[in-house]
């Protein structure tokens, strides 16, 4: 029989692989966190024709209002037919497809308008297509 006593050992904890998790966690909320930057500074921008017409360029922009009227980038179009449509979405696309289009109907647009736009739009190929809406604030 064995009646020595036993070594003690000290009983711990290890915290190395905690500071590692912890350290692991803390960049990948670092690096997957997106910052905003807020100007402290109001500041009006010189005004160009050149931008502007760069920025139409970007974004086309179809309205149609409560009569079902079309307009492309502020430019009315002559009757509603789509062929009109198709030809004016062309011209000002120069034919990239890649181009957002923003549908800009009045609440009471005819849906036939909204889509007939959005088939046309389908038909030349432009994919990025949204419909313009604003908030409704008196819900809650």
């Amino acid at each position: 029989m064995n009646f020595r006593p036993r070594q003690s050992e000290d009983v711990g904890i290890n915290l190395t692989p905690l500071i590692d998790v912890v350290f692991l966690m803390l960049i990948f909320f670092m690096v997957s966190t997106t910052f905003e930057r807020h100007a402290e500074l109001q500041i009006d921008l010189p005004r160009a024709e050149t931008a502007q017409e760069e920025q139409r360029r970007e974004i086309i922009e179809l309205a149609i209002d409560a009569q079902g009227r079309y307009f492309v980038n502020g430019q009315e179009l002559v009757n509603t037919r789509p062929e009109t449509l198709r030809a004016a979405l062309t011209q000002v696309s120069d034919g990239d497809t890649s181009l957002p289009l923003i549908i800009r109907a009045d609440a009471n647009t005819p849906h036939q308008s909204v889509v007939t736009a959005m088939d046309v739009a389908a038909r030349l190929g432009i994919a990025r297509l949204s419909i313009a809406t604003t908030p409704d604030r008196d819900r809650d």
